[in-house]
């Protein structure tokens, strides 16, 4: 006990000096940060009212992080306040912060406070130093701020209201937009307006009212773009100065004192007009290098350009336009505004109009000043305008000069070479010579060879093979008729010439001919054609598209040959891709004018044809074609998918076949045909039928008869008992066929023989009267069938007919022997004399047939197909087995033979 005691006493003693030992460590810790960290002191503000920014600055603090704290003074809201990083300036020990108000720094006063930090330990907080607001109560004046701001488009800018003093505040307006202004003080409103669109160049006004009063405060905001401008070219007119020229770009939505300023090369080109787009600025003198400075108070944006004076030479339009006209031709004759052009090559294009046409031509010179128009025609009005450029280092194309028109003069012919021959009869011939020559139509032209044009002139040398004069002709190729021809005459055994004129213009292709003996019967010898200068064509190729499969076939037509200004060498088929475009194939063969484009995915392209010259190609013709699910495919598809159809059809019908047969098998199966021990058949033939004494026959005799009404006809078996018990309506388990009323059939009128195959004779024909006949049930091994037969074919005569007590109702009665009368028509078993009762069963002792010659009656009378029945009863009633077991025997066969014939006469 003793020594726990101890044990806990020094544990309390160790707690007790740790807990001293901290003490002392944060009192040591708290005494040195409040030795280390100072209180800012001298806390100044600086404000800049345009970028709204408040710059701190103070003395002391021992420490890099300060704590700021910003309030707004009036509500003593918090604005800012954050640990901020400051360094002392080495020079005057000043620390320094600078804080961004998204206010503008006049709509309320702001307090700030400072104090010296270093990890948790802090100073305290230095003397409040205020930054003046507008929303002082001595300063009563009804204000919006910022003013006249300028901000690129997209910023965000808010906007206060101040409230004079002694008014309400009732709405702060952006534009026509009424805001939701948040209050800064007991006078000043405020609202942040993010995103902020272009403005009109004027500005878009920010107005404050007040309630009960019409006094209006507000602030115009210019919302715009700093200056894009693009497209620097500098060039010369003079040959001296530079005239450099820019598009403005886009709209900064600045206008006034705010548009843009543009300086070259620190040269000032002053302001630009927002309404202008192309801008220009010149220079005094050519220096090669140029610098274009755009500001506005957005921004700025330079441009430059470079090029050798030589390169940029753009002649000024010719000036002083004259004319010298004559019938077939005109001299054109112009001045130029500056004397350095009298040593530049110029390359001139004169546009000749009259009747709403146009055609231009093309001279060149140095220091062109006038050029020769010839094929004018004679009285025709005429303009004509000019305009040049450098011929060497091409850059454009100077601008037009005034038109000048003219008409041509009317055309006298020239004297004919004529002499007069008279005769001796005092009659005259007068001869005239003509020094004009036209292409006979009639000549078969050969096949021309092209010739190039060298040192300004086409050079033709050919084999000289004839003694007398030449002639060389040229005209244009495209002209079909009142074709401008010139010619040139050349001595006898010449074998070359130089043609040079005036008249040849480039792009325009010439046929060359050769002719002998022009004065008597001209030969074509021949022909040539040629460029003077070759160009790219004028016109494009007519461009077709069109999908096949997979694949796109590209198909054009022929450049007219006016148009087409140097010989084709070929085409190029490109195809666009993002604007660029990439040669797929170079056709160097002019006369191919397809080309087709294999395996292309499903997608829409763009593609062009460029024809090309020795000048180069021209700028091509484009076609676009989006590629669809091909027809062959689809219709290929479609095929399929009926195909598929059709054979699922037939397999799902084969099937239903099988199962339906399968069914029928299984519910509904064949029964099989009787199959018979003994030979059934017979011959063809009338069927003769005796009907059998063992045969159960009803027979009622009617006096009248109607030979229409002979049909087989049902009746319904009645029940039978079997041994003196009634079957009554209980099912019975049978296969015996219904009974049978039977009626002669007259339509040959004749009667129907049954014919056994073991008598010679039939035994009797049917009775002309109607009979109706019972069967009493058919069965394989016999049956009880009954017959009428003829009475005349019966060699034993006339039978008794039955006795009546066989039709009487009641029970079954025992057959007895009877004799009947010799003209009985029927034939029936004899019976026996009753041995008791009428009712009940009575047995068989033995039956005849009721004949004296039963020996002849047997072997001229079918034997029967079973033993006889009861009337109510299909169960056969047996004879007796001893007495009667070789007629069994007998009937058997006969019955089957008989059976068949039966059957067969039925068939047919």
């Amino acid at each position: 006990m003793s020594s726990f005691s101890i044990s806990l006493g020094s544990k309390l003693h160790s707690s007790f000096v740790l807990l001293i030992v901290f003490l002392l460590c944060q009192t040591s810790t708290h005494t040195r940060a409040s030795a280390v960290l100072s209180v800012p002191a001298q806390l100044s503000l600086s404000a800049d009212e345009n970028t709204q920014q408040l710059s701190i600055s103070w003395l002391g603090g021992g420490a890099e992080t300060f704590d700021v704290l910003i309030l707004r003074t009036e509500f003593n809201e918090t604005v800012f306040y954050e640990s901020v990083s400051a360094k002392a300036d080495p020079v005057s020990g000043r620390y320094q912060y600078n804080w961004t108000s998204v206010e503008p720094l006049e709509c309320t006063s702001l307090s700030v406070r400072i104090r010296s930090r270093d990890g948790h330990a802090t100073s305290e907080w230095s003397d409040t130093q205020i930054n003046q607001g507008r929303d002082l109560p001595n300063i009563r004046e009804f204000r919006v701020y910022p003013l006249d701001r300028i901000v690129p488009a997209g910023t965000t800018t808010t906007f206060c209201c101040i409230v004079e003093e002694g008014y309400t505040f009732d709405r702060l307006q952006y534009g026509s937009t009424v805001l939701n202004v948040t209050r800064l003080s007991r006078r000043s409103y405020a609202y942040t307006v993010s995103n902020q669109e272009p403005s009109h160049p004027s500005g878009t006004n920010v107005p404050c009212k007040v309630k009960s009063s019409n006094k209006l405060a507000g602030t115009v905001v210019f919302v715009g773009y700093p200056p894009l401008p693009t497209n620097l070219v500098c060039e010369t007119n003079d040959l001296t100065s530079a005239v450099c020229m820019w598009n403005k770009g886009r709209d900064t939505h600045l206008g006034g004192r705010r548009e843009t300023r543009y300086s070259l090369n620190k040269r000032d080109c002053g302001r630009s007009s927002s309404k202008q787009t192309q801008k220009e600025c010149r220079a005094p003198q050519w220096e090669g290098n140029w610098t274009l400075v755009a500001v506005n108070p957005l921004g700025q944006h330079i441009l430059t350009d470079s090029a050798e004076l030589s390169h940029r030479v753009r002649p000024v339009a010719p000036y002083k336009l004259s004319a010298a006209v004559q019938a077939w031709n005109a001299t054109v004759q112009w001045e130029w505004k500056y004397d350095g052009y009298s040593s530049l090559a110029l390359a001139c294009q004169v546009e000749v109009t009259t009747e709403g046409s146009k055609t231009k031509r093309v001279f060149s010179g140095v220091g062109l000043r006038s050029v020769l128009l010839t094929g004018l025609y004679p009285d025709e009005d005429y303009s004509v305008q000019v305009r040049c450029g450098a011929q060497q280092n091409f850059w454009k194309w100077g601008n037009w000069s005034e038109p000048i028109s003219f008409r041509s003069n009317m055309d006298v012919p020239d004297v004919l070479d004529v002499w007069m021959w008279i005769n001796k009869d005092n009659t005259a011939k007068v001869f005239w010579k003509f020094v004009i020559l036209f292409p006979f139509p009639d000549v078969q032209h050969r096949d021309k060879s092209r010739t190039a044009n060298t040192d300004g002139g086409f050079h033709l040398s050919w084999q000289s093979n004839t003694s007398c004069s030449l002639v060389v002709e040229w005209h244009e190729s495209s002209c079909m008729h009142d074709c401008k021809v010139e010619w040139n005459k050349v001595e006898a055994g010449s074998s070359n010439v130089s043609i040079q004129s005036e008249n040849l213009e480039p792009g325009v292709r010439y046929d060359f001919s050769l002719y002998s003996c022009p004065s008597d019967a001209p030969e074509l010898l021949q022909q040539w054609e040629g460029y003077a200068q070759e160009l790219v064509p004028s016109s494009l190729v007519p461009l077709s598209i069109m999908q096949q499969e997979s694949d796109v076939l590209l198909s054009w037509g022929e450049i007219p040959l006016v148009n087409r200004r140097g010989f084709l060498l070929g085409y190029n088929v490109y195809i666009s891709n993002d604007s660029q475009l990439t040669l797929l194939a170079n056709l160097s063969h002019p006369g191919l004018r397809s080309y087709r484009v294999k395996g292309l995915p499903l997608n829409t392209y763009k593609f062009t044809v460029k024809a090309f010259t020795s000048a180069g190609e021209d700028t091509g013709t484009t076609a676009s074609i989006t590629l669809e699910p091909f027809t062959d495919w689809l219709l290929l598809e479609i095929l399929v998918a009926l195909g598929s159809v059709s054979l699922l059809l037939i397999i799902s019908f084969i099937q239903f076949v099988f199962c339906s047969i399968r069914v029928k098998n299984a519910f509904y199966p064949e029964i099989p045909e009787p199959k018979l021990p003994s030979d059934w058949s017979r011959t063809q033939g009338p069927l003769d039928v005796k009907p059998s004494p063992h045969s159960m026959v009803h027979i009622v005799e009617k006096p009248e008869w109607d030979s229409s009404k002979e049909v087989l006809v049902v009746i319904p078996e009645e029940d039978e008992n079997d041994e003196g018990q009634g079957i009554g309506d209980e099912p019975m388990d049978t296969d015996e066929p219904t009974s049978l009323s039977y009626y002669n059939h007259v339509e040959d009128e004749r009667p129907i023989r049954p014919r056994f195959p073991d008598s010679t004779s039939s035994a009797s024909s049917l009775d002309s009267a109607q009979t109706d006949v019972t069967y009493t049930g058919i069965q394989t091994s016999g049956s009880s069938l009954v017959f009428q037969v003829d009475p005349q074919a019966s060699s034993e005569g006339h039978r008794n007919p039955p006795d009546p007590s066989m039709r009487s109702g009641g029970g079954y009665r025992p057959q007895m022997q009877q004799k009947a009368p010799s003209n009985s028509l029927s034939m029936e078993p004899l019976l026996e004399p009753p041995t008791g009762s009428a009712g009940g069963y009575k047995p068989q002792s033995s039956w005849h047939l009721d004949t004296s010659g039963d020996t002849a009656e047997r072997g001229s009378l079918a034997p029967s197909l079973g033993s006889p029945t009861s009337i109510a009863s299909t169960q056969f009633l047996l004879p007796d087995e001893e007495e009667h077991e070789g007629e069994e025997q007998q009937s058997s066969s006969a019955a089957a033979t008989w059976f068949s014939n039966l059957m067969s006469s039925t068939k047919n």
